[in-house]
């Protein structure tokens, strides 16, 4: 969604659902994995608005909606597609809105060539490195702009000069797309140079992004759908009639998805397809439109806005390449927008700089900016693995994650662990990550012995969110305080306590050093107050910075206020404002009742407090509302200024009809019609010219394993996902047409439940919900169970390529087979919450999966595998190994297998 419209959050927030007129959830199930906010469907539904669930489970989402959509894991961007390419071929778009707002009317460049023209490939395709050259990809009239790091386009040396295409190594251009950069678009979307892009508003060139686009979707129709997804006709075009009927100038439809979409080799793609839909329709910043990212964890937005993530910085700033030399101002130069907020990224930069090292940061040092970490490629949670098996990483913190069961390949995970010299793990329980050494699986195969594994384990006990001060930012961007209600017992910390002091005793030992590499930390400003027997930092201390101070000490309050020469410090510039007045704005609770439908005094949204990002494009381009039922924010004529119900996304003052001058740079180049704020052009995009690595435009690809060959493409897969070097330990299953693939021959998908959570590490340790879903089960249809003989509530065998695990048997109509490509498939549900720890123990999904990975933000592949199912438990010790190894002779499996582009 950043690359779409400029910011990845989601674009609305969850109560403004019971607005909508039409919901579709497809990707989720709300009601048993978000059933708060699935009140708000429920109220929609009571005021009359459709709701359509697609999914390949009957769920109890699916049994609360109008319409239930079952179709097969991994094939959602031709269903999606072909609602798109029904809504362009039957002129059922937005046509206003989008000439406005959005970039249909764009002509792209003569040497742009499309899936179409390349038989599943986009131009610029280069084979041996698993990376496009998006040159080609590029608006005409416009002139790519280079990326942090990307030497081979044309970054400034340190001499001077500039490097150009192919002067970098090898070894460089392999690292640069390895970064993961799709996520810095999270609050600012991808920069595409300098120049004026030609134009035709007629929307008639043959190269304009509507035409191309046109073309693009033609092959998406109702009988591929039926033949890819395993979607009747009838169905199919039922939903089309729903969302179009609920969309226009006076009706609006709502999308919300969660990992069931994400968790692809093509979910950034996913995701995509769904922003070209959305956007068609005119459904973007209108009350009871826009798409909603359902998160998993109270805090998961959070963790990427002040990232947990290797390639950002707080606020999604690039983190800077390890290239040679850059100062402060080539990064901003390279990273800034030339146009909307995202123009003023040196003040945002500066004030981080300031908020880390306070007076150390001047401007005769660049405010610090060496000090920052460089990348030097991928250090995803995968790559990291990799590290560990080939012994480059030694140490390991694991806070709140618990690897051993929970992410994809388990077994690699646990192996590379075993690796390590220090292992840290910070958690309620002894999870598995912190016993794999003693009784983990490779310990009953014989390949791990105990005593032969030099990891030493840390276990240190964390405190629970009932026993700590902080916020949550929750799947709608909205900071919300919780106060601590209990004193955490024993030795148990919180992970600002952990912090904290643990930087507070590398800075003590550190003192008096006079080598220059220490300096960053010893320059930290790290002099948080604390208070109690436990000196515990204050919190709300740490919000404070986060939010920003002026000169004087005083509390920012909007990053509006944020300057470039080191006079403001902020942590984090899309957070700021949270402290303004000095008042913790995210523990505001002012009833409902009290205050109008968008309930901006509870709780405080990202950014300026507003709910419905880009709502300029509710306004018509004169400002007037498209009609009175969905009015949000208006021009108010007489006030000289935007109103409404919500905090207008724009310039307050900036009238309509405002031409900004031609040499404006910024906010200030922002037109009175570009509602989307945050992107370069200030338009949404529906084809994506720069910031992302697998294409401009969503196209289908099967996944890294599928039973099926791709009937779109002579392309298979996605040609840069990331599977990494081939490794003994993550081999993957032959897929389609490839010989051995029969011996696989089953779709499993992965989902979680409502009583468990994530990995189990909390959840299984409770004895009240270990009891309500007390042993791992898979999910299949009475068809399947005939076909192999299971019994349910008896025992299975799940088989991959990686290994095979074990499963109470649910014999369900709720998992209904499928007819695709002339031939019937049966999928596998797994809920992913169980490991061989708690009270609750089973056998983890995860053991399954591959590592296959979306090149744009790097993440796993789990809702789409193929496998094998077989009656009984599963082998035990070596006689597992002795059953992997004759399933992979009969399938032709090797380390190469599936490696292929």
């Amino acid at each position: 969604m950043g690359t779409s419209f400029g910011r990845g959050g989601a674009t609305t927030f969850q109560q403004d659902l019971q607005n909508s007129d039409c919901i579709v959830i497809q990707g989720s199930n709300m009601a048993e994995c978000h059933p708060v906010g699935f009140q708000w469907v429920m109220e929609a539904k009571a005021r009359g608005a459709k709701v359509i669930h697609v999914d390949p489970r009957f769920t109890r989402t699916s049994a609360l909606a109008d319409v239930h959509v079952p179709l097969r894991a991994g094939s959602d961007i031709v269903f999606l597609g072909a609602i798109v390419n029904h809504v362009l071929s039957e002129e059922k778009y937005f046509r206003d809105y989008l000439v406005a707002y959005t970039n249909a009317p764009v002509i792209l460049r003569e040497d742009f060539q499309d899936t179409e023209d390349l038989d599943g490939v986009f131009s610029g395709l280069d084979e041996e490195h698993r990376a496009y050259d998006a040159s080609s990809w590029q608006y005409e009239g416009m002139h790519a702009q280079a990326a942090s790091g990307h030497r081979e386009q044309g970054y400034p040396r340190s001499d001077g000069e500039s490097d150009r295409a192919g002067e970098g190594s090898e070894e460089d251009s392999e690292e640069l797309t390895q970064e993961a950069r799709g996520e810095s678009h999270g609050s600012g979307g991808a920069g595409i140079g300098e120049g004026r892009p030609r134009r035709d508003e007629t929307l008639g060139d043959p190269r304009c992004v509507f035409q191309v686009l046109k073309r693009h979707f033609a092959r998406y129709t109702p009988e591929l759908v039926e033949e890819v997804c395993g979607v009747p006709r009838d169905l199919f075009e039922e939903v089309c009639a729903l969302v179009t009927e609920n969309s226009g100038r006076d009706r609006t439809t709502a999308i919300a998805y969660a990992v069931g979409w994400t968790q692809h080799t093509v979910g950034v793609q996913y995701i995509r397809t769904a922003a070209i839909l959305q956007t068609l329709l005119g459904n973007i910043g209108r009350p009871g439109g826009g798409i909603l990212a359902l998160r998993g964890h109270a805090s998961i937005q959070g963790s990427t806005d002040i990232p947990t993530l290797f390639n950002l910085l707080p606020g999604y700033i690039p983190m800077p390449h390890a290239h040679t030399g850059p100062d402060l101002d080539t990064f901003v130069d390279a990273e800034a927008g030339k146009k909307g907020y995202w123009g003023d990224m040196r003040a945002y930069l500066v004030s981080l700089l300031k908020a880390y090292w306070g007076p150390a940061a001047t401007e005769d040092n660049d405010f610090c900016f060496d000090y920052l970490p460089r990348l030097t490629g991928s250090h995803d949670t995968y790559t990291t693995v990799r590290n560990q098996l080939e012994g480059v990483c030694k140490g390991y913190f694991l806070m709140g994650e618990n690897p051993a069961v929970g992410s994809a390949n388990a077994r690699m995970q646990r192996l590379g662990m075993a690796n390590l010299d220090w292992l840290v793990v910070r958690d309620f329980s002894l999870i598995e990550s912190a016993t794999w050494w003693k009784d983990g699986p490779e310990t009953e195969t014989g390949e791990l012995r105990t005593e032969d594994i030099g990891t030493e384990v840390f276990f240190l006990p964390a405190a629970s969110h009932t026993e700590k001060d902080g916020s949550f930012t929750n799947t709608q961007r909205m900071l919300q305080w919780r106060h601590k209600a209990v004193e955490s017992s024993g030795d148990a910390r919180s992970d600002l306590w952990f912090t904290y002091h643990l930087g507070r005793i590398i800075r003590e030992k550190l003192a008096g050093s006079a080598d220059e590499t220490d300096r960053p930390v010893l320059d930290l400003t790290w002099d948080y107050p604390v208070h109690g027997e436990r000196a515990e930092p204050e919190a709300e201390a740490v919000l404070a910075e986060i939010n920003g101070f002026d000169a004087e000490g005083r509390p920012l309050s909007a990053y509006t206020q944020l300057k470039d020469d080191g006079s403001t410090a902020c942590g984090c510039w899309i957070y700021c404002g949270v402290y303004a007045d000095g008042v913790n704005q995210a523990a505001r609770r002012k009833p409902g009742k009290q205050q109008n439908w968008v309930a901006p005094e509870w709780g405080w949204a990202w950014p300026a407090n507003r709910r419905i990002l880009y709502n300029r494009a509710s306004a018509d381009p004169d400002g007037r509302p498209w009609s009175e039922r969905k009015a949000l924010v208006w021009w108010d004529e007489e006030k000289g200024e935007w109103t409404g119900h919500d905090i207008p996304d724009f310039p307050k003052e900036r009238r309509p009809d405002h031409v900004p001058a031609e040499d404006a740079q910024g906010p200030e180049a922002l037109s009175g019609t570009d509602a989307f704020v945050m992107q370069a052009d200030g338009k949404a995009w529906l084809y994506v010219p720069a910031g992302l690595l697998d294409g401009p435009l969503p196209a289908h690809y099967e996944p890294q394993e599928s039973p099926f060959t791709n009937p779109l493409y002579r392309q298979q897969r996605n040609p840069v996902r990331i599977v990494g070097k081939p490794h003994p330990a993550n081999r993957y299953q032959p897929s389609g047409a490839e010989p051995g693939s029969e011996v696989f021959p089953y779709v499993a998908t992965t989902y979680r439940l409502t009583e468990h959570h994530t990995a189990g590490g909390m959840s299984r340790w409770q004895p009240y919900l270990s009891e309500l879903q007390p042993e791992f089960f898979c999910e299949i249809s009475p068809g399947l169970a005939a076909e192999r003989g299971l019994e349910h509530l008896g025992w299975a065998t799940i088989v991959s390529a990686r290994t095979a695990i074990e499963a109470r048997v649910l014999v369900t109509d709720r998992m209904v087979p499928l007819t695709v490509q002339g031939r019937a498939v049966h999928q596998i549900g797994l809920p992913y919450h169980w490991g061989p720890n708690g009270y609750s123990r089973g056998d983890a999904a995860n053991e399954l999966l591959h590592i296959s990975l979306d090149p744009n933000v790097h993440i796993q592949e789990t809702k789409a595998l193929t496998c094998d199912i077989r009656p009984g438990r599963r082998p035990r010790g070596p006689a597992l190994l002795d059953m992997l190894r004759e399933y992979r002779r009969r399938a032709g499996i090797t380390e190469e297998t599936g490696t292929q582009i």
